[in-house]
Order: C-alpha cells, then sequence, then structure tokens
C-alpha cells in the first residue's frame, strides 16, 4: 500500500476581503502557493484544500487545515447541498461555486 502524502494547507487576507494568499506545505516545505488581489479568508483556505487535491491527482493523501468552516463543509453540509441542488432554505449558498469545485475533487478521495 502506498504511505499517503501529509499536506498542511492555510489562506487569508488582510484585509478580509482583500488581497489574499494560500499555501500548501507538502514535506514541511512551502509546495504550492497562490494568491488572489481580491478574496476572503474562506476563499483562500478552500484554494488551498483544492490546490494540495490537485497536487494529490488522485493518490492517497491526508490534509490537515485549521478552517473549521470547510471541515464543516466535506463532513457535513456539502453533502446535502449537493443532494437539494446546491441550495438550503435560507436561499442560496455563497460559496457553491468553491463547495462545487471542492467535491469534485474529493470524490476520489475519502476526508479522515
Amino acid at each position: 500500500m502506498t504511505k499517503p502524502t501529509i499536506y498542511y494547507t492555510d489562506g487569508s487576507c488582510v484585509p478580509n476581503p482583500g488581497p489574499g494568499g494560500y499555501a500548501v506545505i507538502r514535506d514541511m516545505k512551502p509546495h504550492v502557493l497562490g494568491l488572489d488581489p481580491d478574496s476572503t479568508n474562506i476563499r483562500m483556505e478552500g484554494m488551498a484544500l483544492i490546490a494540495a487535491l490537485k497536487d494529490a491527482a488522485g493518490s492517497p493523501c491526508i490534509i490537515h487545515t485549521d478552517s473549521e468552516f470547510w471541515i464543516n463543509v466535506i463532513t457535513k453540509w456539502a453533502p446535502g447541498w449537493e443532494k437539494k441542488g446546491w441550495k438550503k432554505a435560507g436561499g442560496p449558498i455563497k460559496t457553491s461555486k468553491s463547495s462545487r469545485k471542492y467535491m469534485r475533487y474529493i470524490k476520489n478521495h475519502k476526508p479522515n
């Protein structure tokens, strides 16, 4: 069995919203870096997760994140949103574009 690649991800903006960036750490070194001149903390955290999954390219991986929002999206909310056509009782989901993009990548990975 292949040993999973371990990733650490983070993202932020200063101010929020505003210019932001994200990082993916692999082998305890910066591996993927990205930026957006007009973003939010949540979007940058999500982009870091997507970048890690893209880098893993379907291989086993473990991704560490400190984003409670994205942990909840992945483990609790997105499966229900997907079943309801990416809508919730209060209206459209603000992060549906990022959430859908993330869920496309996660289909090949089992979240831990």
